[in-house]
């Protein structure tokens, strides 16, 4: 029986290919894509992803349930912590500028099975979400024609009471998709120019918003009178705060097409930023003109805005409020299908996926086939199912994806640069290359004795420490972690402090609650994870990391990234079970996906040599010299890795 369970080389083996990282090109730069995308494009992208209904509709929902006029500094507080996901992103998309979005940084750094779990859920955030936007934009184009379309569908289609089903089939939802969908695949400059002008009417009816809002303030809607700035205390605050951040949710379109920037290094960055800052502006100042414009508590939660202006007087302002508000939904539904192809080509370009979804446009060098599949799967979603249950599947997907970008940022900042190891035309062995340090980890198959010896001269040198490397401050007092290969500690260190979060954050979300702790062990529970929590943090901080680049990066490393990772497992843990059940659902059929066709089809297996394990076998043989035995393992236009015939007859002697 024993024989039929895998030997340990094999499950070694096994888990090697589950977290083999993507190895990058010399030439980033190169691409199959179209890079006509200036900054201004690239920040309007990013508006148009975060500025939709949510303006119109989040900022009364809040002020009336949950914060009252304190709604400004909910969002405040969910506009910083989201700056510290899209600094992360912001990181990656100049290191990285390659489409994938949170898919090809967790691919660059954690490892593969992540990578495309990672990449499976957003493809069905972006599907759910711009099925549900759609259904949103035909339901409000509905309203304004009192219900006349709803009425003839269920009249002359009839209607459903079926589960998980909508009530009547939304043709005008698969219609506006289908439209859009057609406009996406004529290329990214007509992509870019359509949202331009959708930004452009959605940003002047804001304006107008804020110019009358001001004009119409009455700051007695704050008074003690009317409940206060804060009726709902800083719980209320908080609580706001956990909704609103999902506001910014649609910044990393931005990230999913560097790879169509004209210069990702300086335009992704600048453009996360002036997006996100722009947006905070103005969900910050729509809530406090839409707060002393009327009471906060008389507040009509679907519609604030426009009933804002209606009681005040002026009815038609709210024809340019629901002109506003369509236009904002048509940037995220171009928001989600521009992005959501260029995930799926990013897939299927390294073998994950199904290999037809690689395909690019000649003439409008865009991932057509992926474009026009996912396009019209979208629109079946809007038009048949009820997406209500689903929209908080949104959330977990993109909290998860922002905290695999967070924690990539860690370990790629501690690791070696690698570089990209050529593939023979033949299929054949790759020829191993120089790499430094242990980024050739991935090619410990041609290790030998000389190697060795290098190893060994480059621990010795202490002057010039490379990244992962402990500290030389730190060296007497953690000397045994010097023996590791630099990076090892560190993602040791990055799982604890997942690990600690994630223990942390459920006996803050559940241990009164659902566990009901007693306050001892409540406190006792948080003092360890949270112990454990800082402990990881200091044992990251006391390694080297990569030396300033010419691209940008966040600061206050591993700091910023940790933060974002508790942030996001906390609002995670909020969700409800039914979310987390179906998310377990939808990653065992990844999980299937994976196995059945990814593993085997990933272009990283091109990269592996063939299964002849050589490393160490220069330490017996039966015949011939140690310098025979290693030039068979090395290039052969390398004599022994470089070292010196010299050093070989020492081995010898």
């Amino acid at each position: 029986m024993a024989r039929w369970l895998p030997r340990s080389a094999d499950l070694t083996r096994f888990c090697q290919k589950l977290n083999r990282v993507k190895t990058l090109e010399d030439d980033m730069m190169e691409t199959s894509f179209n890079r006509c995308l200036s900054t201004i494009d690239l920040t309007l992208l990013g508006i148009g992803g975060m500025v939709g209904s949510g303006l119109y509709v989040l900022t009364g929902t809040v002020a009336k349930e949950i914060a009252g006029p304190a709604v400004i500094i909910s969002f405040i507080i969910a506009g910083f912590a989201s700056l510290l996901a899209a600094l992360c992103y912001a990181e990656f998309g100049a290191r990285v500028p390659k489409t994938g979005s949170a898919y090809m940084f967790t691919y660059v750094s954690v490892g593969e099975i992540w990578a495309f779990l990672i990449g499976w859920n957003v493809l069905l955030e972006y599907m759910i979400g711009g099925a549900a936007v759609a259904r949103a934009w035909s339901g409000y184009l509905d309203s304004i024609f009192n219900h006349k379309i709803k009425n003839f569908t269920e009249t002359h289609v009839g209607a459903w009471q079926v589960p998980f089903l909508a009530h009547y089939p939304d043709f005008l939802a698969a219609a506006i998709l289908l439209v859009a969908t057609a406009f996406i695949s004529f290329g990214a400059k007509v992509s870019s120019w359509l949202n331009h002008v959708f930004s452009a009417i959605s940003m002047g009816v804001i304006l107008f918003i804020l110019i009358m809002g001001f004009v119409l303030a009455q700051p007695k809607n704050w008074s003690a009178q009317e409940g206060g700035f804060a009726p709902y205390g800083l719980s209320g605050i908080m609580a706001g705060t956990a909704t609103c951040f999902y506001a910014f949710v649609g910044f990393d379109v931005i990230a999913a097409s560097s790879e169509e920037a004209r210069n990702p290094q300086r335009a992704v960055p600048r453009a996360i930023a002036f997006s996100l800052g722009l947006a905070t502006g103005a969900y910050i100042l729509v809530s406090v003109v839409l707060t002393l414009m009327v009471p906060w508590h008389t507040l009509d939660p679907d519609s604030a805005l426009a009933d804002a202006f209606y009681r005040r007087g002026y009815a038609w302002a709210g024809f340019l409020v629901a002109a506003g508000s369509i236009c904002a939904m048509n940037t995220v539904l171009l928001s989600n299908l521009f992005s959501l192809p260029r995930i799926v080509y990013a897939m299927a370009e390294d073998g994950l996926f199904f290999q037809v979804f690689s395909q690019v446009h000649p003439r409008t060098q865009v991932p057509v086939v992926g474009i026009v599949v996912f396009g019209l799967l979208m629109a079946l979603l809007a038009l048949v199912f009820d997406l209500e249950a689903l929209v908080q599947f949104l959330s977990i997907g993109t909290l998860l994806a922002y905290t695999f970008v967070a924690a990539s940022i860690i370990v790629l900042r501690f690791q070696q640069q690698k570089v990209d190891v050529p593939v023979p035309a033949g299929g054949g062995r790759p020829s191993p290359e120089p790499h430094e340090g242990p980024s050739a980890g991935e090619l410990k198959e041609y290790e030998s004795f000389s190697d060795k010896l290098q190893l060994v001269d480059r621990d010795k040198n202490k002057e010039h420490r490379e990244p992962g490397q402990l500290k030389a401050a730190f060296e007497p007092y953690l000397e045994f972690l010097s023996d590791f290969y630099p990076g090892e500690v560190v993602t040791v260190a990055v799982v604890t402090l997942m690990v600690s979060a994630i223990c942390l954050c459920s006996v803050l979300v559940f241990g009164n609650t659902h566990l009901h702790l007693p306050t001892w062990s409540y406190s006792l529970l948080l003092v360890l994870f949270s112990l454990g929590f800082l402990l990881s943090l200091l044992l990251i901080w006391a390694h080297e990391q990569q030396r300033s680049t010419q691209t940008f990066q966040i600061p206050l490393v591993p700091l910023s990234p940790a933060l974002s990772i508790v942030l996001n497992i906390y609002l995670m843990l909020k969700l409800s079970y039914m979310t987390w059940l179906r998310f377990a659902v939808w990653l065992l059929l990844g999980l299937l996906v994976y196995f059945g066709y990814g593993i085997w089809h990933s272009k990283e297996n091109l990269r592996e040599p063939r299964p002849q394990r050589v490393s160490a076998r220069y330490v017996v043989f039966p015949s011939g010299s140690l310098e025979e035995r290693v030039q068979a393992v090395q290039p052969s236009s390398q004599p022994a890795a470089g070292l010196p015939d010299t050093d070989t007859d020492d081995c010898k002697r």
